[in-house]
């Protein structure tokens, strides 16, 4: 009977689980509870301004029960058409073309006329294009009697 007892693992994955878990619950109670008591005062402010609505409730059968809605001014949407004719649209095509037209050409010039600018006075290209092979050196001279 010298059986060998089992040895514990060094880290428990469920105690650490758990621990995490209640570490997170305490941490967002803390930092929750302030912005929703916050929250809730906001609310609670009566707003007796200029914008406040007057509706009138009225009570209305529904399928299963009565329920109470508040009516006021119905609003509507605008559904008028705000698209200009065809023939309008068509006679003003060769301005926006030509708008088109310079912003994607001015797009491509300046940058280059910018980046020429900035190397005018940089010969380096000159010195790549117009390469002259250099000349060897002259070997050292040895050290002797003369």
């Amino acid at each position: 009977s010298n059986v060998p007892k089992t040895k514990r693992p060094a880290f428990d994955a469920t105690r650490a689980a758990t621990n995490t878990m209640a570490a997170a619950s305490i941490a967002s109670a803390l930092v929750i509870g302030p912005m929703a008591d916050a929250v809730d005062m906001a609310m609670d402010v009566p707003s007796f301004g200029s914008s406040s609505l007057v509706a009138e409730r009225v009570t209305r059968e529904g399928l299963y029960r009565e329920y109470d809605v508040d009516l006021g001014d119905q609003q509507y949407d605008n559904a008028d058409s705000t698209y200009k004719s065809a023939k309008e649209t068509k006679s003003k095509k060769g301005k926006y073309t030509a708008l088109i037209a310079v912003l994607v050409v001015g797009s491509f010039i300046i940058p280059m006329a910018q980046y020429f600018w900035y190397v005018k006075d940089d010969d380096s290209s000159d010195k790549f294009f117009n390469k002259v092979p250099e000349p060897e050196p002259e070997p050292p001279k040895k050290k002797g009697w003369f």
